[in-house]
């Protein structure tokens, strides 16, 4: 659903505007556009770099104006190759510091490294590198974070949650999982720090396992009973409020508002948005000798306040 306001860029525009006019202040009002996509990477490229992947991926984030990307489910010469396709169009303001990669399964590639990885137009600073409770699987699913150099107290992480429900330690290991992310998402704020995070979390919006993510103002009958902090980034999707557009589109068991499911989210505590914000999940392209994912790119646009 696109609701994307120009009051968002004024906002930043002012902040500019203020500083250079010495005027002080203890946060800044930046806008940010969000990316996501978990490509399947192994599963359905067999770890190619060659068969249009790299393309769809880097034209996406460069077409989108994209500040911020999140890829789950990424080979390492995927990563690499991605890099290179970003500098050479000069996307990254550093070519050495606007990713970061980290892995979950050093083999999972056909004997490669795959996991998960960060790309930020403005150079970030030293990753975040956190162990989730362990699901007894070979892949090991990680938070991985980085702060933007420029602004430290912007933090941009992704994660990719378990499949697994299995009961371990006397709890369920996804909610195990989500409620360590939340935890350390959390602690993040509590140090000063503005979080965006986005990727596939696995539940969808109206699973009670999310319940402690999203804030109570977005209780719908769509997803109900929330105690938690945060907005989803597409949760005022008018054709089903509270949850939002499905990114894959043959989700079983669907979604409230019909065929799919949304388990691509991207989070961001409700009292750092500062005014309106909107997101969206884009068609499945077929440009990689058929089609690129069975996960869609998820997308959203935010202005967020940042503690200078």
């Amino acid at each position: 659903m696109r609701i994307w306001k120009g009051g968002l860029v004024a906002a930043t525009v002012l902040t500019v505007l203020l500083a250079s006019a010495g005027v002080s202040s203890a946060a800044a009002n930046v806008s940010y556009n969000v990316w996501t996509w978990n490509v399947a990477g192994w599963t359905m490229h067999r770890g190619s770099t060659s068969n249009g992947l790299i393309d769809v991926i880097s034209n996406s984030i460069r077409n989108r104006s994209s500040h911020l990307a999140a890829l789950n489910e990424l080979c390492w010469g995927q990563y690499k190759a991605i890099q290179a396709n970003l500098r050479a169009s000069d996307w990254g303001e550093d070519e050495e510091n606007y990713s970061r990669f980290e892995s979950t399964n050093d083999t999972g590639c056909g004997g490669e490294k795959s996991g998960i990885a960060l790309f930020s137009k403005a150079p970030m600073g030293t990753a975040n590198r956190i162990l989730l409770p362990d699901d007894g699987r070979v892949e090991k699913r990680k938070l991985l974070c980085a702060p933007l150099e420029a602004r430290p107290h912007l933090r941009f992480c992704t994660t990719h949650i378990t499949t697994s429900s299995e009961v371990i330690g006397g709890s369920q290991i996804n909610q195990q999982q989500l409620d360590a992310v939340r935890a350390h998402v959390d602690a993040f704020n509590a140090n000063g720090d503005t979080v965006i995070i986005a990727g596939d979390f696995n539940a969808q919006p109206s699973y009670n396992r999310l319940d402690k993510w999203y804030a109570p103002s977005v209780n719908t009958v769509n997803n109900p009973d929330n105690v938690g902090a945060h907005r989803e980034l597409d949760d005022r999707d008018s054709r089903c409020v509270g949850y939002g557009e499905n990114s894959q589109d043959d989700g079983t068991p669907p979604g409230p508002c019909g065929p799919g499911k949304k388990i691509d989210l991207i989070f961001v505590r409700e009292d750092k948005i500062v005014g309106a914000y909107d997101g969206d999940s884009l068609s499945i392209s077929n440009s990689c000798g058929g089609a690129c994912s069975d996960h869609r790119i998820v997308i959203g646009s935010v202005t967020v306040t940042v503690a200078s």
